[in-house]
């Protein structure tokens, strides 16, 4: 999984242009993040941006070194012209980001982006030329602030320098307002980091989190919502700010209160001599991949019920014991990333009387662990099949995916899997939504959405109701079936 410098907080502030002054908003957060300082200076004339430069330079020293700015702070440096833009860039962004042309930071429609060019570099937003690079002084720093319109999706950026197409990302998300925590609305309590010993797998730790909900009442049984990877979601200024959007929903009453369950991969390293070591020791050195990494796979990508088993029997049980939680499928939902999303496939799958709403991400449908163990036949790249040949499953799902996506030489294609496993899902009529773009092995998208993904993962979700048949939507089963063109080939 690819990743991106980490997105602003939505706390940070916006600059806000009159018709006859410009408010300029500064939100300077000590290393220790406990306490902030705020400044607001109002100019109506270019004679104060010398004064405002003045000031800038004192509340971003250029000894600053070692504290990374967000968008609006990127931008609000970039628009008074403050000599500190320089040193905040370099401590915002790494040498090689800036020479990829791989550098950007955004919060909602704001954007920045820099590159370090010999020559003046062209910015193009989803392939159309964006706003002019400035340069910064004589130090072959470029950097641009634009604003991108659509949020809620998933947007690309590049170059041209010399004339020729440079950097940029396919994976540039615009988040929309569900994904910042809105003013006035309630944040619930994330728990310390816990740990479950498996008797499953063998003597694996597991880390996870839980997530209690302001609106959360012990008198009234709470969906539960369980997330694969679950550290890479729990953090409202990352890249999956799931929080934001879980708190602004459930105050919207667009999904239910929840309680939620961030379960990372498990650790056998401290299990040596178990079956599962053995398994995943082997799995491992076949595949040149590191213990931790081969541990991911054997829970997330094996086609069985043992996952499952772990999350119902386990982890789960000792996670809630303490909350009111819904027993029945219709009230849970499962999610993941990658293998992740295989992996809450799987468990639907396996156990549909656990849950029965599933979200993945750039899903792994691949065989990744078809035969490494020989009692269990099937592979990940079989679930097309399985689904077309196997009694139905009551569950609703959406997929995420991009036509950049990985070819792999070991395991096969995520975009052509992810097209068969949708094809497959729409054949049979099931209550599925596929969100197809451009983008490569990242998150970008699926975050960028998180918020219509959940909403419609739960609309309609009744309180009083323990179960649904759940059906393909009747504009879904109009549209044709999805279809590949092949681009990039000398082809006819």
């Amino acid at each position: 999984m690819n990743h991106r410098p980490p997105l602003c907080h939505p706390a940070c502030p916006r600059r806000a242009v009159g018709p006859e002054r410009r408010d300029l908003q500064f939100h300077s957060i000590s290393n220790e993040g406990s306490g902030e300082h705020r400044l607001t200076l109002r100019y109506s004339s270019p004679a104060m941006r010398t004064l405002i430069a003045l000031l800038l330079a004192l509340l971003f020293p250029a000894n600053l070194n070692a504290q990374k700015m967000t968008a609006p702070q990127l931008i609000t440096l970039a628009q008074s012209h403050s000599p500190a833009l320089q040193d905040a860039i370099n401590a915002t962004f790494t040498p090689q980001e800036l020479k990829e042309g791989t550098a950007w930071a955004g919060q909602g429609h704001d954007f920045f982006f820099a590159l370090q060019s010999p020559t003046s570099p062209q910015l193009f937003i989803d392939r159309v030329p964006g706003p002019a690079m400035q340069p910064l002084a004589a130090t072959g720093q470029w950097y641009a602030v634009a604003r991108i319109e659509e949020l809620g999706v998933l947007h690309s950026f590049d170059y041209q320098v010399s004339g020729t197409k440079f950097g940029g990302r396919l994976d540039l998300p615009a988040f929309g307002p569900d994904s910042y925590l809105e003013p006035g609305i309630s944040s619930g309590k994330l728990s310390e980091k816990l740990i479950h010993t498996s008797k499953l797998y063998d003597g694996m730790k597991t880390e996870y989190w839980v997530y209690v909900p302001a609106g959360y009442d012990p008198k009234v049984p709470a969906a539960l919502m369980v997330f694969q990877d679950g550290a890479g979601y729990i953090h409202r200024d990352g890249n999956n700010p799931a929080l934001n959007v879980i708190d602004n929903l459930i105050a919207q009453k667009k999904i239910p209160v929840m309680i939620c369950v961030f379960i990372n991969p498990g650790d056998v390293t401290g299990a040596p001599g178990t079956p599962t070591y053995r398994f995943v020791q082997a799995y491992a050195e076949q595949w040149h991949r590191t213990l931790k990494d081969s541990m991911r796979s054997t829970e997330y990508d094996t086609v069985s019920d043992r996952y499952a088993r772990f999350l119902r029997d386990e982890l789960l049980p000792q996670a809630t014991a303490q909350y009111n939680i819904r027993k029945d499928a219709y009230g849970r939902a499962i999610t993941g990333l990658s293998s992740g999303g295989i992996c809450a496939f799987n468990v639907a799958w396996q156990m549909p009387d656990q849950f029965s709403r599933v979200i993945s991400w750039i899903g792994s449908f691949t065989s990744i662990q078809w035969k490494e163990d020989p009692a269990i036949p099937d592979g990940g790249q079989d679930y097309p099949e399985k689904i077309l040949r196997e009694p139905p499953r009551n569950f609703r799902i959406w997929l995420q995916d991009g036509s950049n996506d990985q070819e792999n030489d070991r395991y096969g294609s995520w975009p052509l899997a992810n097209i068969r496993m949708a094809n497959a899902l729409k054949l049979k009529n099931y209550d599925f939504h596929f969100s197809f773009g451009q983008g490569t092995h990242n998150s970008g998208h699926g975050a960028a959405e998180f918020p219509a993904e959940m909403t419609w993962l739960w609309r309609d979700y009744d309180p009083a109701k323990t179960s649904e048949t759940y059906a393909i939507d009747p504009a879904e089963k109009a549209k044709p079936l999805f279809r590949v063109s092949i681009t990039g080939r000398d082809l006819p």
